[in-house]
């Protein structure tokens, strides 16, 4: 499969269309080490209350309001985005945890 060309190099739909899902793939990779990050988290904590923790998930957010202040995206979109990833890490890590702690 070839690569899809830059953005601004696209000149039809069927290469907007390849870059797309060529992005998608790979923000399902990223999100799946992501979460292959959260399984680590699981096994390193040893005391299940420590999962959520309230001064890292404002921190997390404030990096990605910066990224996305720099990258000139839309900053409440991905406010939006990472609340729900966030909350979704942590439900995924809660889980895990249960698995790992009280086999």
């Amino acid at each position: 499969m070839n690569a899809a060309p830059d953005p601004s190099d696209c000149s039809d739909m069927i290469e907007v269309r390849l870059g797309v899902d060529e992005i998608d793939r790979e923000l399902v990779a990223l999100i799946a080490r992501r979460f292959g990050y959260m399984d680590a988290a699981a096994r390193i904590k040893t005391d299940r209350a420590t999962v959520r923790d309230e001064q890292r998930k404002a921190d997390v957010k404030a990096k990605v309001d910066c990224a996305a202040a720099a990258g000139g995206i839309d900053r409440a979109l991905m406010a939006r985005l990472y609340e729900d990833l966030i909350e979704t890490s942590i439900a995924h890590e809660l889980k895990s945890w249960d698995v790992i702690h009280r086999a």
